[in-house]
Formats: C-alpha cells, structure tokens, sequence
C-alpha cells in the first residue's frame, strides 16, 4: 500500500500529546448539527482526544487534507454527497488515503457494512454508539495509524541513511581509486583491471591492447619552469588521454610520475596505433612551450604500445613489459612518436 505523503507525518509529530502520549485527531462528518454536538460532548472529556467537525461533504476530504486527523468519522446517509463516495475519496487522496475512516450509520445491516468495508472502511458503527466503545474504537485506530506514521518515517531515515552511506563509499572508492593530481585511474586500479581484463581476454581469447605514455623531457621542464608548472602539464596530458578512452571498457591511468597508461581490451594492434598517434597528435597541438626539451620547443609525449591474446602461460606483466619495451625504443628513436611492439 502506498504511504503517506509528507503532511501526514506533520499528523505524526503534532499528535503528541503530554507525558509524550499520543493524542487522537478527530474529524466527525456529519451533515446533522446535533449528531456533531452529541460526539462533541462524548469526548469532550478525553483529554487525548482532539474534536474536529465538517458538516458540508463537499468539503471535508479539504478539511481532512488541512487537519490531518488520526481518525475520520464518517456519516454514511448525507445530501448531496454519500458517505461511500467520501470513502472512496479519502483512499484516492494522497493526503488522507491511509487515514483511518469510521463509519457512522444507522442501520445494522450486512450489506451495508460489506460496502462499507469495500469502499475502503476501516470499521462500522451504528450510529450513537456508547460512549466507551466510541472512544476505545477512537484510541485504537489513532494508535495503530500513528504507529503506521511512525514506521514509515523510520524507514525513510533508514533509506536516506543507507543512501547516504553508499554515496559515502562510492566517494571513498572513487577516492582511492584515483590519483590525485589528475582524477586518473591511480597505478593501484590500474593494477587490478589490467588484471582483471587480462583474465577476461584470456577467456574469450581475445585482444587486450596496453599504451605506456610518457612525456618527453619531464625533468628538464621541472627544472625550466618549476613544479607547479609541471603538476599542470601533467594535469593537461591527463585530459587529453582521459578525452581519447571513449569506450566504457577503455581504462586511462597515471602509471607514476609522468607516465600514464592507456588499457584498451578488444582492440588490435592497428586499432592501438591509430589511437596513440591521436593522443600523440593531441598533446603537440597544445603548444605548450618546452624550452628545456633537447628535442622540440613543445611538451610532446612518446607511446609504446602493445596487443596480445592471453594465453594459459603468464600473465598481465607479459602485457606491461612489452608496452615498456615499446616506449623505450619510441625514446631512443627521438621521442615524440609511437612503437608498437
């Protein structure tokens, strides 16, 4: 059954009465003055019992959405409107739906009670009931509602709470998982997907792809034009790699200092060339000037790439070092290039 919407548990809260008891809200809808003013003289002596009372049907599921009762006491024979009808209209209200309804009638009759309960009726009273049964049939649905109120507001913290706690350790994941100049993948995560995938490609027997990237002469630029400068090429280097790894499976990583990492599963070795000249290009177009480089007067990387199908012997270190030996010969051949290996 759907539940309450907010103001009912404003119902909830403003219930409470002294000695932290519950108090009972009662809206009585009765078209008869003097029907309203016997039930206000029953209960009038129940300090627990607040007294509410709507003689236009026309406007009580209104006055039901302001008050908030804990209890409705429906007449069933009145102008205009039946009582049936407001119970129908109670239940498809959003703001009273789940409000326990009473209905008041003068007739002891099996088929009017069965409609009454079909209608949506929590209990039947033959109209004046005693009293004492009024006022017990009062408590126990305000209680057993406010209880309900209760329950549902317990189970919304518990929901807000456990959202809030997966939010907390998505963060802290993604914390740890990254590096923390570039918002890469850190050298820890790249470990463990690389692995991951390498099991994966294993199985499938399929390609799995690595770049190794490095920028060229980072030491000299440090030392040209400080550290700070330096954090921010790296900072832009990160970009342009992570702007290039558009599948979901494709993986960019800071390997350490200024080497990253490109993990590419499914993807052949013409696939990983074109996609290294790319990042390659990329990075040169930035014009970031490198007065320090022994080789250019702009920031350029050099990538060493390499493609395998896992077999049953070794593991993703195979992968990692030929990718290595790849970027190796891309510096000894003069840097800012692309090896394949």
């Amino acid at each position: 059954m759907p539940r309450p919407n907010p103001p009912a548990d404003a119902a909830a809260n403003s219930a409470k009465g002294a000695n932290n008891e519950y108090m009972a809200m009662v809206l009585l809808v009765d078209d008869q003055a003097i029907i309203g003013e016997a039930v206000r003289r029953a209960l009038a002596g129940e300090p627990d019992i607040d007294f509410h009372y709507c003689a236009q049907p026309d406007e009580a599921v209104a006055v039901a959405e302001r008050t908030q009762p804990t209890v409705i006491l429906q007449d069933l024979v009145m102008p205009g409107t039946d009582g049936l009808t407001l119970v129908r209209r109670y239940r498809e209200n959003p703001g009273t739906r789940d409000i326990p309804i009473i209905v008041l009638s003068t007739k002891e009759e099996a088929t009017m009670k069965s409609a009454a309960f079909a209608a949506g009726a929590n209990d039947y009273l033959v109209k004046l009931p005693d009293t004492i049964e009024l006022v017990a049939r009062i408590r126990y649905h305000s209680r057993s509602y406010l209880n309900l109120l209760q329950r549902d507001e317990a189970y919304r913290a518990l929901r807000q709470s456990q959202q809030q706690l997966l939010e907390t350790n998505l963060e802290l994941q993604r914390l740890t998982n990254s590096d923390g100049l570039t918002g890469l993948s850190n050298r820890r995560y790249f470990d463990e997907y690389l692995s991951a995938e390498w099991r994966r490609a294993q199985r499938e027997q399929t390609q799995l792809a690595l770049l190794m990237i490095d920028v060229d002469a980072f030491k000299a630029y440090n030392d040209t034009y400080g550290h700070v400068a330096g954090d921010e090429v790296l900072r832009r280097v990160a970009g342009v790699i992570r702007d290039n790894c558009a599948r979901p499976a494709d993986l960019p990583a800071r390997f350490g200092g200024e080497e990253f990492s490109m993990i590419l599963p499914a993807t052949s070795a013409g696939g990983a060339r074109l996609l290294a000249e790319k990042v390659r290009r990329a990075i040169e177009s930035l014009q970031i000037p490198h007065s320090g480089s022994p080789t250019s007067d702009m920031v350029t990387i050099s990538i060493g790439g390499a493609v395998i199908v896992p077999d049953e012997n070794g593991d993703a270190s195979r992968l990692v070092q030929a990718a290595d030996a790849g970027l190796y010969q891309a510096k000894r051949n003069g840097r800012n290039q692309v090896v394949m290996v």
